[in-house]
């Protein structure tokens, strides 16, 4: 088995690396978004479907207009 084992150098140059976990972190932060955004569609889909009204026990406030005469 030795006679056939090639001994190899590697140089992993520190631009190279930090491009490479750029890329990798990019690719992560775009796929965890999409994931999200999937998961709010769906969820909005399914509360449809349901009719759950997700502001139904939530309290309103009136709008709060001033009139300000000079």
């Amino acid at each position: 088995m030795e006679l056939f084992t090639t001994p190899v150098a590697c140089y992993l140059d520190p631009a190279a690396t930090s491009i490479l976990v750029t890329s990798i972190s990019g690719i992560v932060i775009a796929v965890s978004a999409t994931a999200v955004i999937l998961w709010r569609k769906a969820k909005k889909k399914v509360a449809n479907a349901l009719h759950i009204d997700e502001n139904a026990n939530k309290e309103v406030e009136e709008e709060l207009v001033i009139n300000e005469k000079k």
